[in-house]
C-alpha cells in the first residue's frame, strides 16, 4: 500500500470492503458523505445495520488505527449515521452498530482487525 494518502485511504477501504464481503455483510453505501461526516463503508449483516469506520496507519509509532477512533470520532460517526438513517429511512428501523477496521503494515505485511460494536452509538 505505498501510495498518496487518498489512495491509501481507497486501497484500506478496498480491502476492507473485500474481506466484510467475504464474510456475508452486503454493501450499501460507500463514502456516504454528508456536511458534517463521512461513513466509510455502511453494510447490512444478516438484518443489522453496520457502519464500518476504515482506519489505515502506515506507522504504528504514531498511534495504531483503532486508537485513532476517539470520542470526538465516535460523537461524529453517530452524528453521521442518524442523518444516513433519517435520509434512507427503510434502514432506520433495523439493529445498528459500529464497526472499525483497521489496517496497518507489519514489515512488508498488510494486517487486518475487524472490530464489531467496537463502541456504542
Amino acid at each position: 500500500m505505498e501510495a498518496g494518502t487518498r489512495e491509501a485511504g481507497f486501497s484500506a477501504e478496498s480491502l476492507a470492503l473485500e474481506h466484510l464481503a467475504r464474510s456475508g455483510l452486503r454493501l450499501l453505501a460507500r463514502n456516504w458523505l454528508w456536511r458534517n461526516g463521512e461513513l466509510d463503508l455502511v453494510m447490512l449483516d444478516g438484518d443489522t445495520v453496520v457502519f464500518v469506520e476504515v482506519r489505515y496507519r502506515r506507522y504504528a509509532a504514531w498511534g495504531g488505527a483503532l486508537e485513532s477512533v476517539d470520542s470526538r470520532k465516535q460523537q461524529k460517526l453517530i452524528r453521521t449515521a442518524q442523518r444516513f438513517l433519517q435520509q434512507e429511512s427503510r434502514w432506520a428501523k433495523h439493529p445498528c452498530r459500529f464497526d472499525v477496521v483497521a489496517i496497518g503494515l507489519q514489515g512488508k505485511n498488510t494486517t487486518l482487525d475487524w472490530v464489531r460494536n467496537a463502541f456504542d452509538g
